[in-house]
Protein backbone atom coordinates (compact mmCIF):
# COMPACT_ATOMS: atom_id res chain seq x y z
CA UNK A 1 0.00 0.00 0.00
CA UNK A 2 1.19 3.51 -0.72
CA UNK A 3 2.58 5.36 2.28
CA UNK A 4 1.07 8.56 0.89
CA UNK A 5 -2.60 7.68 1.37
CA UNK A 6 -2.52 6.54 5.00
CA UNK A 7 -5.16 7.76 7.42
CA UNK A 8 -5.58 7.69 11.17
CA UNK A 9 -2.78 7.95 13.73
CA UNK A 10 0.76 8.38 12.46
CA UNK A 11 2.59 5.09 12.08
CA UNK A 12 6.17 3.93 12.12
CA UNK A 13 7.75 4.03 8.64
CA UNK A 14 5.58 6.91 7.38
CA UNK A 15 6.87 10.19 6.02
CA UNK A 16 5.87 13.28 7.97
CA UNK A 17 6.54 16.97 7.64
CA UNK A 18 7.32 19.13 10.66
CA UNK A 19 6.32 22.80 10.38
CA UNK A 20 7.91 25.41 12.64
CA UNK A 21 6.45 28.75 13.78
CA UNK A 22 7.79 30.49 10.68
CA UNK A 23 6.12 27.80 8.48
CA UNK A 24 9.41 26.27 7.43
CA UNK A 25 9.05 22.58 6.58
CA UNK A 26 11.23 19.58 7.47
CA UNK A 27 10.56 16.22 5.82
CA UNK A 28 11.37 13.17 7.96
CA UNK A 29 10.64 9.42 8.14
CA UNK A 30 9.33 7.86 11.35
CA UNK A 31 12.08 5.27 11.60
CA UNK A 32 12.34 2.97 14.60
CA UNK A 33 14.98 3.82 17.15
CA UNK A 34 15.92 7.15 15.55
CA UNK A 35 15.87 10.65 16.91
CA UNK A 36 15.12 13.56 14.61
CA UNK A 37 17.53 16.47 14.65
CA UNK A 38 15.66 19.68 13.84
CA UNK A 39 17.10 23.18 14.22
CA UNK A 40 19.61 22.02 16.82
CA UNK A 41 17.04 20.15 18.92
CA UNK A 42 15.82 16.54 18.90
CA UNK A 43 12.41 14.87 18.66
CA UNK A 44 11.97 11.27 19.77
CA UNK A 45 10.12 8.74 17.60
CA UNK A 46 7.78 7.73 20.41
CA UNK A 47 6.63 11.34 20.72
CA UNK A 48 5.22 11.22 17.18
CA UNK A 49 4.09 7.65 16.41
CA UNK A 50 0.46 7.11 17.40
CA UNK A 51 -0.47 10.79 17.34
CA UNK A 52 -2.99 12.36 14.98
CA UNK A 53 -1.98 14.70 12.17
CA UNK A 54 -2.03 18.33 13.20
CA UNK A 55 -0.51 17.52 16.60
CA UNK A 56 1.93 19.99 18.18
CA UNK A 57 5.20 18.41 19.34
CA UNK A 58 8.21 19.96 21.02
CA UNK A 59 11.91 19.42 20.48
CA UNK A 60 14.49 19.06 23.24
CA UNK A 61 15.00 22.84 22.92
CA UNK A 62 11.27 23.41 23.61
CA UNK A 63 10.66 24.59 20.04
CA UNK A 64 7.17 23.69 18.84
CA UNK A 65 6.41 21.98 15.52
CA UNK A 66 3.15 20.92 13.89
CA UNK A 67 3.35 17.45 12.34
CA UNK A 68 1.41 16.28 9.28
CA UNK A 69 1.61 13.66 6.57
CA UNK A 70 2.97 15.68 3.63
CA UNK A 71 0.72 16.69 0.78
CA UNK A 72 2.24 16.41 -2.69
CA UNK A 73 2.87 20.16 -2.63
CA UNK A 74 4.87 19.71 0.59
CA UNK A 75 6.61 16.50 -0.39
CA UNK A 76 7.97 17.50 -3.79
CA UNK A 77 10.13 20.53 -2.82
CA UNK A 78 11.51 18.63 0.17
CA UNK A 79 12.48 15.39 -1.59
CA UNK A 80 16.16 14.39 -1.30
CA UNK A 81 17.67 15.12 -4.69
CA UNK A 82 20.79 15.47 -6.78
CA UNK A 83 18.88 16.80 -9.80
CA UNK A 84 16.43 19.66 -10.24
CA UNK A 85 12.88 18.76 -9.23
CA UNK A 86 9.74 19.70 -11.18
CA UNK A 87 7.87 22.03 -8.82
CA UNK A 88 4.23 21.57 -7.73
CA UNK A 89 3.00 24.52 -9.80
CA UNK A 90 4.06 22.62 -12.94
CA UNK A 91 3.11 19.13 -11.77
CA UNK A 92 -0.58 20.08 -11.63
CA UNK A 93 -0.75 21.36 -15.23
CA UNK A 94 1.34 18.38 -16.41
CA UNK A 95 -1.20 15.94 -14.95
CA UNK A 96 -4.17 17.90 -16.35
CA UNK A 97 -2.83 18.75 -19.82
CA UNK A 98 -1.22 15.32 -20.07
CA UNK A 99 -4.65 13.90 -19.18
CA UNK A 100 -3.22 11.26 -16.85
CA UNK A 101 -6.07 8.96 -15.82
CA UNK A 102 -6.53 5.83 -13.68
CA UNK A 103 -5.59 2.72 -15.64
CA UNK A 104 -3.47 4.58 -18.22
CA UNK A 105 -0.23 3.23 -19.61
CA UNK A 106 2.28 6.07 -19.32
CA UNK A 107 5.92 6.46 -20.31
CA UNK A 108 8.14 9.11 -18.74
CA UNK A 109 11.73 9.90 -19.64
CA UNK A 110 14.08 11.69 -17.25
CA UNK A 111 13.07 10.74 -13.70
CA UNK A 112 15.35 13.04 -11.71
CA UNK A 113 14.58 12.60 -7.99
CA UNK A 114 11.20 11.01 -8.78
CA UNK A 115 8.80 13.88 -8.04
CA UNK A 116 6.83 13.51 -11.28
CA UNK A 117 7.11 9.73 -10.96
CA UNK A 118 5.29 9.82 -7.62
CA UNK A 119 2.54 12.00 -9.10
CA UNK A 120 2.14 9.69 -12.08
CA UNK A 121 2.01 6.56 -9.91
CA UNK A 122 -0.80 8.11 -7.89
CA UNK A 123 -2.65 9.27 -11.00
CA UNK A 124 -2.57 6.00 -12.97
CA UNK A 125 -3.30 3.93 -9.87
CA UNK A 126 -2.49 0.24 -9.35
CA UNK A 127 -4.60 -0.69 -12.38
CA UNK A 128 -2.40 1.47 -14.61
CA UNK A 129 1.22 1.15 -15.66
CA UNK A 130 4.16 3.55 -15.55
CA UNK A 131 7.39 2.90 -17.46
CA UNK A 132 10.22 5.29 -16.62
CA UNK A 133 13.39 5.76 -18.68
CA UNK A 134 16.51 7.24 -17.09
CA UNK A 135 19.96 7.29 -18.64
CA UNK A 136 21.88 7.98 -15.41
CA UNK A 137 22.19 5.28 -12.76
CA UNK A 138 22.69 7.79 -9.91
CA UNK A 139 19.45 9.59 -10.81
CA UNK A 140 17.67 6.25 -11.13
CA UNK A 141 18.88 5.15 -7.70
CA UNK A 142 17.73 8.42 -6.14
CA UNK A 143 14.30 7.92 -7.70
CA UNK A 144 14.14 4.32 -6.41
CA UNK A 145 15.04 5.49 -2.92
CA UNK A 146 12.46 8.28 -2.93
CA UNK A 147 9.70 6.09 -4.33
CA UNK A 148 10.43 3.44 -1.71
CA UNK A 149 10.61 5.95 1.14
CA UNK A 150 7.84 8.38 0.25
CA UNK A 151 5.43 6.43 -1.97
CA UNK A 152 5.82 2.79 -1.01
CA UNK A 153 5.33 -0.43 -2.95
CA UNK A 154 4.80 0.24 -6.67
CA UNK A 155 4.27 -3.00 -8.55
CA UNK A 156 2.84 -1.01 -11.47
CA UNK A 157 6.17 0.84 -11.98
CA UNK A 158 9.04 -0.23 -14.25
CA UNK A 159 12.32 1.71 -14.27
CA UNK A 160 14.64 1.24 -17.24
CA UNK A 161 18.25 2.45 -17.27
CA UNK A 162 18.23 3.16 -20.99
CA UNK A 163 18.38 6.01 -23.50
CA UNK A 164 14.80 6.50 -24.71
CA UNK A 165 16.06 7.99 -27.96
CA UNK A 166 17.53 4.58 -28.77
CA UNK A 167 15.40 2.03 -26.93
CA UNK A 168 11.73 3.06 -26.87
CA UNK A 169 10.11 -0.29 -27.64
CA UNK A 170 6.62 -0.04 -26.07
CA UNK A 171 3.56 0.25 -28.30
CA UNK A 172 -0.06 1.38 -27.94
CA UNK A 173 0.71 3.53 -24.87
CA UNK A 174 -1.66 6.29 -23.77
CA UNK A 175 0.75 9.05 -22.75
CA UNK A 176 4.44 9.93 -23.12
CA UNK A 177 6.03 12.60 -20.89
CA UNK A 178 9.52 13.85 -21.69
CA UNK A 179 11.73 15.77 -19.26
CA UNK A 180 14.72 15.77 -21.59
CA UNK A 181 16.96 18.53 -23.00
CA UNK A 182 16.41 17.41 -26.64
CA UNK A 183 12.95 15.78 -26.83
CA UNK A 184 12.81 16.29 -30.60
CA UNK A 185 15.14 13.28 -30.83
CA UNK A 186 12.18 11.17 -29.67
CA UNK A 187 9.55 12.52 -32.11
CA UNK A 188 9.56 9.53 -34.49
CA UNK A 189 9.74 6.90 -31.75
CA UNK A 190 7.05 8.64 -29.71
CA UNK A 191 4.64 8.53 -32.66
CA UNK A 192 5.33 4.81 -33.09
CA UNK A 193 4.83 4.13 -29.36
CA UNK A 194 1.66 6.17 -28.82
CA UNK A 195 -1.81 4.94 -29.70
CA UNK A 196 -3.89 7.15 -32.03
CA UNK A 197 -5.13 10.10 -29.98
CA UNK A 198 -2.41 9.60 -27.38
CA UNK A 199 -0.77 12.62 -25.73
CA UNK A 200 2.87 13.63 -25.99
CA UNK A 201 3.99 16.14 -23.34
CA UNK A 202 7.37 17.78 -22.95
CA UNK A 203 8.77 19.93 -20.14
CA UNK A 204 11.57 22.32 -21.15
CA UNK A 205 13.31 25.29 -19.49
CA UNK A 206 14.00 27.51 -22.54
CA UNK A 207 11.92 28.78 -25.43
CA UNK A 208 14.70 27.92 -27.91
CA UNK A 209 14.30 24.26 -26.96
CA UNK A 210 10.53 24.61 -27.29
CA UNK A 211 10.88 25.97 -30.84
CA UNK A 212 13.09 23.05 -31.84
CA UNK A 213 10.53 20.61 -30.46
CA UNK A 214 7.52 22.27 -32.07
CA UNK A 215 9.32 22.50 -35.42
CA UNK A 216 10.06 18.77 -35.17
CA UNK A 217 6.45 17.88 -34.36
CA UNK A 218 5.09 19.97 -37.24
CA UNK A 219 7.61 18.64 -39.75
CA UNK A 220 6.76 15.09 -38.70
CA UNK A 221 3.08 15.61 -39.61
CA UNK A 222 1.99 12.91 -37.19
CA UNK A 223 0.85 15.25 -34.43
CA UNK A 224 -1.87 17.88 -34.06
CA UNK A 225 -3.19 20.29 -31.41
CA UNK A 226 0.35 21.38 -30.54
CA UNK A 227 0.23 23.86 -27.64
CA UNK A 228 2.85 25.46 -25.40
CA UNK A 229 2.23 27.15 -22.06
CA UNK A 230 3.87 28.16 -18.80
CA UNK A 231 2.48 28.53 -15.30
CA UNK A 232 3.18 31.47 -12.97
CA UNK A 233 2.21 31.25 -9.30
CA UNK A 234 2.00 34.15 -6.84
CA UNK A 235 1.14 33.71 -3.18
CA UNK A 236 -0.47 36.45 -1.10
CA UNK A 237 0.40 37.84 2.31
CA UNK A 238 -2.62 38.25 4.61
CA UNK A 239 -2.06 39.46 8.16
CA UNK A 240 -4.50 41.79 9.84
CA UNK A 241 -5.09 44.75 7.53
CA UNK A 242 -1.97 43.95 5.52
CA UNK A 243 -3.24 42.26 2.34
CA UNK A 244 -0.79 42.26 -0.56
CA UNK A 245 1.07 39.97 -2.93
CA UNK A 246 4.15 38.31 -1.50
CA UNK A 247 7.35 40.13 -2.43
CA UNK A 248 8.67 36.99 -4.11
CA UNK A 249 6.86 34.64 -6.45
CA UNK A 250 7.44 31.37 -8.28
CA UNK A 251 7.65 32.73 -11.80
CA UNK A 252 9.09 30.94 -14.83
CA UNK A 253 10.37 27.42 -14.23
CA UNK A 254 9.61 25.65 -17.49
CA UNK A 255 7.47 25.39 -20.61
CA UNK A 256 4.92 22.62 -21.10
CA UNK A 257 4.27 21.53 -24.68
CA UNK A 258 1.53 19.05 -25.52
CA UNK A 259 0.50 17.38 -28.80
CA UNK A 260 -1.98 14.68 -29.89
CA UNK A 261 -0.90 11.69 -31.97
CA UNK A 262 -2.70 11.40 -35.31
CA UNK A 263 -3.90 8.07 -36.68
CA UNK A 264 -1.90 8.54 -39.88
CA UNK A 265 1.07 10.67 -40.91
Amino acid sequence: MSRMVSRGPLREGEAVVFVDRKEREYLKRLEKGKKFSIRGGRILLEEVVGREEGTLVQSSLNESFLVFRPTLAQLVPNLPRIAQVIYPKDLGPILIWGDIFPGATVIEAGVGPGALTICLLRAVGPEGRLISYEIREDFAQMARDNIGSYYGSAAHWTLKIEDITQHLEERDVDRILLDLPEPWQVTDKAWEALRPGGVLLSYLPTVIQVKSLVDSLREHRGFARIETMESLMRFWHLKGLSVRPEHRMVAHTGFITVARRLAEK
